[in-house]
């Protein structure tokens, strides 16, 4: 059965969403210091591969 319209624009929607959080969201942990990023299992360069920008909401 095919996807009905509103169904497949509502994904879309929701996944444009989470990659604009994601992006939010490194862009807040890179205002942390190195050694608190190590505890938590990332580097600066990896966030800043994944991107990272500031958002307003």
């Amino acid at each position: 059965m095919a996807t009905s319209f509103f169904r497949t624009a509502y994904e879309r929607v929701v996944a444009a969403r989470e990659r604009q959080v994601s992006r939010y969201v490194n862009g807040a942990l890179l205002n942390l210091d190195d050694e608190t990023l190590a505890s938590m299992g990332t580097s600066r360069e990896e966030l800043r591969r994944k991107g990272a920008k500031s958002f307003v909401f």
